[in-house]
């Protein structure tokens, strides 16, 4: 061949610059799905163990204490006729928000706010989720209601509480949420829904918001990340 180069070689040429495009489109692709709140294949989780103890409250309904990596959480189940920590939540699985958690249909299921649709994310897909982005904090609003406030998955919402609201997390569940300006970290339990302000990502409470040390400025850029718990015993 006048140029040095055989048809054999050009066909190897061919053939690995056909993978090297194909390696490529893949990645791209999986940045596509995964880069909202993915973490990359290989990465372990540690498993943090939780214990729990049952008691009642004042008002005859049911409550929990869990403890899980050092924090503890109250969870009590609201009375019924409390009223959502927010307003607007129409239904929960397509019926009445409050017969969808007496039937225990809450956990993923797709729920309406305002007239706007949420699906949130299944627990497969939950166990991976890692986001950045930003967290506000709310609670003290809601003091103002005779009683009290429901979360929406039925629990007693508590501002001087280590809890958080999520649009798109399964309820319950926990999750390290890390202030980057200062890198202080919790765990914190998600068990309502929100915040619906664009551009945030997590409401945690008021206490959640002063132990990562964001209370007084009102926001925080914070990295998310669901952990995996175990039951002792």
């Amino acid at each position: 061949m006048p140029d040095g180069i055989t048809d054999h070689m050009r066909r190897l040429i061919f053939y690995h610059l056909l993978i090297a495009l194909s390696a490529l489109l893949l990645l791209q692709a999986c940045g596509i799905i995964y880069t909202a709140y993915k973490m990359g294949k290989g990465t372990v989780k540690a498993t943090y163990i939780i214990t729990k103890t049952a008691t009642k409250t004042a008002f005859g309904t049911a409550k929990v204490i869990y403890r899980v990596g050092g924090f503890t959480f109250n969870v009590v189940t609201a009375p019924v006729t409390w009223p959502f920590t927010r307003d607007g939540l129409e239904s929960i699985d397509g019926i009445d928000p409050k017969e969808a958690i007496k039937q225990g249909r809450v956990k993923s299921s797709p729920y309406v706010i305002n007239g706007k649709r949420y699906v949130p994310m299944s627990l497969k897909e939950a166990a991976d989720y890692r986001e950045e982005g930003i967290a506000s904090w709310y609670g003290y609003e809601t003091g103002s209601r005779e009683g009290g406030s429901m979360t929406a998955n039925g629990e007693v919402f508590d501002p001087e509480g280590l809890n958080a609201a999520h649009k798109y997390l399964p309820l319950p569940c926990y999750v390290k949420v890390t202030n980057l300006d200062n890198r202080k970290s919790i765990i914190i339990r998600v068990n309502d829904r929100g915040p619906f302000v664009k551009g945030r990502i997590i409401d945690l409470s008021a206490y959640g918001a002063k132990k990562l040390g964001y209370y007084e400025k009102g926001t925080a850029r914070v990295l998310v990340e669901t952990i995996q718990v175990r039951e002792e015993g």
